[in-house]
């Protein structure tokens, strides 16, 4: 059976470098089966906790060979996950994990939805998550999903009977998923989402089960399956020679900074649905059942089905041109049509159809890729129609809006149209920015005021151009984003996001600056010009107890992305003190407190995100030495900079320059957070770092995850992790060795010391560990026994191995005091030398 695949930018992914923005280009099998996907008219969404957790086999199987509309709800952006492609976490990582969902359903042909939940980190029940998330605001956003997206069948990942069993945020997916399939029909629960949308009811929910959550295959296959659906996922796409497994891999392949690459498979394969609520299908092998998704459940829609299927039936793989006037007709139809739910989806469908059949080049192209409030911004047109139907480019449309002169245009067989216009931006128009972080929000929630961008996943961009293109009479928009793109020497042409910025943005060099002396520190802060011409004044606002001199700064740029750094000699008050030191510039009496921070991978767009120029400035109560310690850098990783911070030299060095004459001029070795999950190097070295330690020095391993080591012998001694963690970051520590040198030189610690920690305490601690080794605390989750290796000390010769499951990873950027304190000591245990 023929069988091609809608998800048009698939062929795209073979490629290193983002595309995200360059406009489609289907192929004659593509087109085929946009036109397929028009005579459907059945969704399902999927639903799940984090990015990464959907099933992207199912997603693809429903969306390209169902044909369904298809979407995932993702109730978190993955903001507390670790990163393992760069530095950013907490809500720089949400962004990023946005963007790659995004470019995964581009490939699995699903869309993408998020509810306002910040994902704060492991939860180990679900009464803990709803708490800090909100139960009712994330509520009101699957409740609004389901209004809105109007699915006629739910399927979670995860199951909602089963507290306790895995992350809690799965668990809160699945009830919330549930309870919200009852209430989603009642006009009584959240009336003032009806304003925009209506109430509505899905047939039925399931529960997308696996060997698994049953804990091996062999017992799968042994569970009754009387209420289980299977459903035969492993499509062979002829036309493009892919699986649906392999596509799901390709997909699943883009959650780069999980670490979740994924190699296709091929043959046979099935999904098991388990049927929760609703009406009950007698076909376990179509969940649709019962359901018209025929262009019939639509009044008036009986036509336009029948005109569908002829296209459908005559359409010419090697002239796709040849359907453009019934597909117009069929636009037209459905324009006539007396219905808000499905007229938009397939009025967006068809015209992309028609503009692929006609081979209908249009596009916006701003002279730069960034601008400023007030600003007159160039844009070049292109429109080029490569059929031989005939059509013209009647008039064109911007926002915001301008006044521009445009005369109607033939749009003759590959005649490329090219035009020059102008736009001018209002003074206050909106920065480019994730609109999730416009305003603060909280722990478990992030604030979104407007309800209509609730669940919208990506950045709003509000700079367009609509091409208004006439065909056989029918007038058609086409709206397109103003872009903005280059050509790069080595990469060729590549596509980025037009952006709106600040007329200057600020940034202090350092985000923490500990002050553990009397000395007064040299802070930097860096200016970037959003555009020419720009002079002001920069100050520092700090409290009156933290001197700074110069009180302010005057600064002058030149040209637009130029960029200045100004330095500041700020002295701390004698008593102990943590402040938040915020950068101001002044510009024609205009005060621009906002930092701008580009996120550059190649397999996402480039996002710019705006946080407040801010940075945290500690008098620190602490005592370190003159250790000099050589570093071994693990993923995500930024605890050099906090190091070199309390004063220490510090050295970051590959494991292929680890050598017994390289480490003679160092202290202490340490090994960032899944340094021994990701650098295969460290195997082959293993008994020099040992060496080192029994020779009297230290070795600091910080976390890592149970499974994937590459090597067997992490420590000189037995030492087995788990996936042990404290995630409450208030849990009480008792210090189970009082007098043991990590708790009291250079510095006595206290309990004070693990106040105001962030997110966790510690994760995958060991559970087993030879005698050598000194458990120093232990704390616990409630109602959870307590967990004693968050520090494990032994002594090896002459010298420590230290493992340490503590998050330092997060405490030390984040400015925790009592985390320098605890590090300092762990760099300072002494040693026989």
């Amino acid at each position: 059976m023929f069988k091609p695949l809608i998800s048009f930018v698939f062929a795209l992914v073979i490629c290193q470098h983002a595309f995200a923005q360059q406009p489609p280009k289907p192929t004659s099998a593509e087109i085929f089966n946009k036109i397929q996907k028009l005579n459907f008219l059945g969704s399902v969404l999927y639903i799940a906790a984090h990015p990464d957790d959907e099933n992207t086999r199912l997603i693809s199987y429903m969306a390209n060979e169902k044909k369904a509309r298809t979407g995932y709800l993702s109730l978190t952006r993955g903001d507390g996950g670790q990163n393992l492609i760069g530095p950013e976490l907490r809500e720089l990582l949400g962004v990023i994990r946005t963007q790659e969902l995004l470019e995964a359903r581009k490939i699995d042909g699903g869309e993408q939805f998020f509810s306002r939940a910040n994902d704060f980190g492991y939860s180990k029940v679900p009464d803990e998550t709803l708490e800090i998330w909100n139960k009712d605001e994330v509520l009101a956003d699957v409740v609004y999903m389901i209004r809105k997206f109007q699915p006629d069948v739910i399927i979670n990942r995860f199951d909602a009977r089963s507290p306790g069993t895995t992350h809690g945020h799965h668990t809160s997916s699945a009830m919330l998923s549930l309870e919200a399939f009852d209430k989603s029909n009642d006009p009584k629960i959240y009336p003032n989402q009806l304003n925009l949308v209506q109430t509505w009811q899905p047939k039925r929910v399931f529960f997308n089960t696996s060997w698994w959550f049953y804990g091996s295959k062999e017992k799968f296959d042994k569970a009754d399956k009387s209420n289980m659906y299977s459903i035969e996922t492993g499509v062979f796409y002829n036309s493009l020679g892919k699986s649906n497994q392999e596509i799901a891999a390709l997909s699943r392949s883009r959650h780069q900074s999980q670490g979740f690459g994924s190699t296709g498979a091929r043959g046979e394969d099935n999904e098991y649905l388990e049927f929760l609520k609703g009406d009950t299908p007698k076909d376990k092998s179509n969940i649709f059942e019962g359901i018209d998704t025929s262009w019939n459940r639509v009044k008036g829609g009986k036509s336009i089905g029948e005109l569908l299927s002829k296209i459908e039936k005559n359409y010419d793989f090697k002239n796709p041109s040849a359907s453009i006037s019934d597909l117009v007709k069929a636009y037209a139809m459905i324009q006539s049509l007396d219905e808000n739910h499905w007229k938009p989806i397939k009025s967006e469908e068809i015209k992309n159809t028609i503009a692929a059949c006609a081979g209908l080049y249009l596009e916006a192209v701003a002279d730069h890729q960034e601008t400023t409030p007030g600003s007159i911004v160039k844009i070049k047109l292109e429109a080029i129609n490569r059929s031989i139907v005939a059509m013209q480019l009647a008039s064109l449309k911007t926002f915001p809006e301008s006044i521009t002169t445009f005369q109607a245009t033939d749009l003759k067989n590959n005649a490329d149209q090219n035009f020059d216009i102008e736009i001018k931006l209002p003074a206050d128009f909106n920065y480019t920015q994730p609109y999730w972080l416009k305003e603060k929000g909280t722990v478990g929630m992030y604030r979104v005021d407007d309800q209509k961008n609730i669940g919208i996943p990506d950045i709003i961009r509000e700079v367009k151009v609509t091409f208004n293109v006439m065909i056989n009479g029918t007038n058609i928009p086409f709206e397109r984003n103003v872009i903005y793109k280059y050509n790069d020497d080595v990469k060729g042409e590549v596509y980025r996001p037009f952006d709106i910025v600040p007329d200057v943005t600020t940034s202090l060099l350092d985000k923490v600056v500990i002050f553990n002396d009397n000395k007064t520190r040299t802070v930097g802060v860096k200016i970037t010009a959003g555009k020419d011409n720009i002079n002001g004044n920069l100050e520092l606002d700090l409290p009156e107890n933290w001197k700074v001199s110069p009180k302010s700064a005057a600064f002058s740029l030149t040209k637009k992305g130029e960029e200045k750094a100004v330095y500041f000699e700020i002295t701390a008050p004698a008593s102990a003190d943590e402040i938040t030191a915020k950068s101001i510039a002044t510009v024609d009496g205009n005060r621009f407190d906002k930092e701008l921070i580009a996120i550059k991978y190649d397999h996402i767009s480039k996002q710019e995100v705006l946080k407040p120029a801010e940075a945290r400035f500690i008098k620190l109560d602490i005592k370190t030495a003159n250790e000099k310690i050589a570093y071994i850098m693990g993923v995500g990783d930024e605890v050099p900079k906090s190091l070199r911070q309390m004063g220490y030299d510090v050295a970051i060095l590959k494991p292929e320059e680890i050598t017994k004459d390289r480490l003679k001029d160092f202290n202490v070795v340490m090994t960032g957070i899944r340094a021994y999950n990701t650098v295969n190097a460290l195997a082959f070295v293993q008994n020099i770092l040992f060496e080192f330690v029994k020779e009297g020095h230290n070795m600091i391993v910080q976390y890592n995850t149970a499974g994937d080591l590459v090597t067997n012998d992490l420590a000189p001694f037995q030492l087995k992790l788990s996936r042990d963690r404290v995630t409450d970051e208030n849990a009480t520590v008792t210090f189970l060795e009082p007098k043991n040198p990590v708790l009291n030189f250079p510095n006595i610690i206290t309990s004070k010391d693990f106040q105001g920690w962030k997110q966790e305490q510690g994760l995958y601690y060991p559970s087993e560990w030879d005698k050598a080794f000194t458990p120093i605390i232990s704390s616990a989750d409630k109602n959870e026994s307590a967990k004693k290796s968050a520090i494990l000390v032994a002594k090896y010769g002459k010298g420590n191995y230290i493992y340490t499951g503590l998050s330092f990873f997060r405490e030390l950027p984040e400015g925790v005091s009592g985390a320098f304190r605890l590090m300092a000591n762990l760099i300072s245990v002494p040693t026989d030398k």
